[in-house]
């Protein structure tokens, strides 16, 4: 499947995949979990980690700080507070 494909359309597939989790789930991807770990949140955090260093491709910049707002509403809450 990403044998042909771009490695800009390979970041929009992985973006969707990440999206349509938290949409679907109604949480952000748990670093407890192997497959979610591995498949997503390793993902985000590359990611975010290119765009505190100014390196992430500017078209990505703007989708990449949606996904960010999304996961700051899914954002684990602490049962005490």
């Amino acid at each position: 499947m990403f044998a042909i494909m771009t490695q800009n359309d390979r970041w929009l597939v992985k973006y969707n995949e990440v999206t349509k989790f938290i949409e679907t789930k109604h949480r952000n991807p748990s670093k407890h979990d192997e497959e979610e770990r591995g498949k997503y949140l390793n993902w985000i955090k590359a990611n975010r980690k290119a765009l505190n260093a100014g390196k992430m491709k500017p078209e990505r910049v703007e989708k990449f700080r949606k996904l960010l707002e999304m996961m700051e509403k899914y954002k684990r809450k602490n049962q005490w507070e």
